[in-house]
């Protein structure tokens, strides 16, 4: 179907409401312009049925000729970018069908020259202030709260995608290969010197030493019978219960005195063996190493690697029932932080500065990477449309511009017509 009700055809059949209001608008344009021509050609007919070779006759018809002329002339230009004329295959016609594929090339090429640069978006990056419009952004109302909220829905939904059994497996085979990694003998060498710098040491020795007074006076009976078991059968039971009873009770007099003491002997002798035992970890090598031995010792024991592989499902477990509670921790500090991040990036202009050129340098690394796979979308869409496809879309968007060339060259070419009778008549 030809005439000016293809295009609108065209455009239903494209599906776009703007692309249906394009074709209305070039079916009117179109309409014009044929008009111009056939009142051109009219104007002709008329000249040479009733006019004669006087008066204005010979003008008017001179200039509807060459009306006519530049009319046809521009109609053939103009139709010949987007298909053959009147169908006939004429040579070096319907341009855009054939070399659809060169102009989708040719139009990502030139946008990702003109476009798709550091020099023209950089400054434009630059100017939208984006880290402290985001900072705005997410510190107003209770936005944080939500993001908090969406934080906590993404944690859920990640949930139904994870494998257990191979997070699981990870979670082991890192935090084995990390602990096996580091060195023990500074670590524990550390952690004594923070036990004896806080007392930590002297609690717990006192602790120890209330336990087995405990200890000893819940099993009193048992020991006693042990003695008795022990002891010549010649030495009376009544010498065995006064020596029994002796022993016990300087023992136990004995443990409640360095309990009690902070400043027994023995106590400042157990600090300063812990003293020289940390120390010998980071000086003595073959201290340090019986350390090391007994760390991966520990780290072979079947019910640490059980531990160690258990980790991940109480943890999987508490982090899903605190982003379920709207009321949880977890909401709390996630919001907590968003809302301080955002106000730093809203009110630090040192950080915003910072934020600006990470921005940029991401951008400039997109660019320098990636603008062809941008621009090659446009090829790549282009390509896939079919030859029509494509004459159409692009008649929908300059066909109706285009029609102007037609009426001006109807006019213009009366106007020379006009201009060229008069000088040869003149001459």
């Amino acid at each position: 179907m030809t005439g000016p009700i293809r295009p609108v055809l065209a455009a239903v059949e494209l599906g776009f409401d703007g692309d249906v209001q394009r074709a209305r608008a070039l079916r009117q344009m179109k309409l014009i312009a044929g008009g111009g021509l056939l009142l051109a050609a009219a104007i002709f007919i008329v000249c040479q049925v009733v006019g004669d070779d006087r008066s204005f006759w010979p003008f008017l018809a001179a200039a509807s000729e060459a009306a006519m002329v530049g009319g046809l002339a521009d109609w053939f230009a103009v139709t010949a970018l987007f298909r053959h004329p009147l169908g006939l295959p004429i040579p070096h016609t319907a341009i855009i069908p054939r070399k659809k594929d060169q102009i989708g090339e040719s139009l990502g090429e030139f946008v990702q020259q003109n476009f798709l640069t550091p020099e023209i978006i950089g400054p434009r990056v630059a100017a939208a202030e984006i880290p402290r419009r985001v900072g705005e952004w997410i510190a107003a109302d209770q936005r944080p709260e939500q993001l908090a909220g969406e934080v906590a829905a993404l944690i859920g939904g990640a949930n139904a995608i994870l494998a257990d059994d191979e997070i699981r497996l990870a979670i082991e085979r890192f935090a084995d290969q990390q602990l096996r990694r580091l060195p023990a003998a500074p670590v524990v060498a550390k952690i004594l010197d923070l036990a004896v710098d806080g007392n930590q040491h002297q609690l717990l020795l006192g602790e120890g030493l209330r336990s087995v007074m405990r200890f000893l006076s819940d099993n009193r009976e048992l020991f006693r019978q042990r003695v008795s078991q022990e002891s010549p059968e010649w030495v009376p039971d009544w010498i065995d219960e006064r020596v029994f009873n002796k022993l016990f009770t300087g023992v136990q007099n004995f443990l409640a005195d360095v309990a009690g003491d902070p400043d027994h002997a023995l106590r400042r002798q157990f600090d300063q063996r812990l003293r020289d035992y940390a120390e010998g970890l980071r000086t003595d090598p073959m201290a340090a190493a019986n350390v090391e031995k007994w760390k991966v010792e520990l780290l072979d024991h079947p019910a640490v690697r059980n531990a160690l592989s258990s980790l991940w499902l109480p943890l999987k477990q508490a982090v899903l029932e605190a982003a379920a509670d709207p009321d949880s921790e977890l909401r709390r500090v996630v919001a907590s932080v968003i809302r301080q991040g955002a106000s730093a990036l809203r009110d630090d202009v040192e950080l915003q500065a910072k934020c600006d050129r990470w921005v940029q340098v991401v951008m400039k690394h997109v660019l320098d990477h990636y603008s062809g796979e941008i621009t090659g979308v446009i090829t790549h869409t282009v390509s896939r449309w079919d030859s029509e496809s494509t004459s159409r879309r692009l008649e929908l968007q300059v066909g109706r511009d285009l029609q102007f060339i037609r009426i001006n060259g109807t006019v213009v070419g009366s106007i020379v017509g006009l201009i060229i009778y008069s000088l040869s008549r003149l001459l």
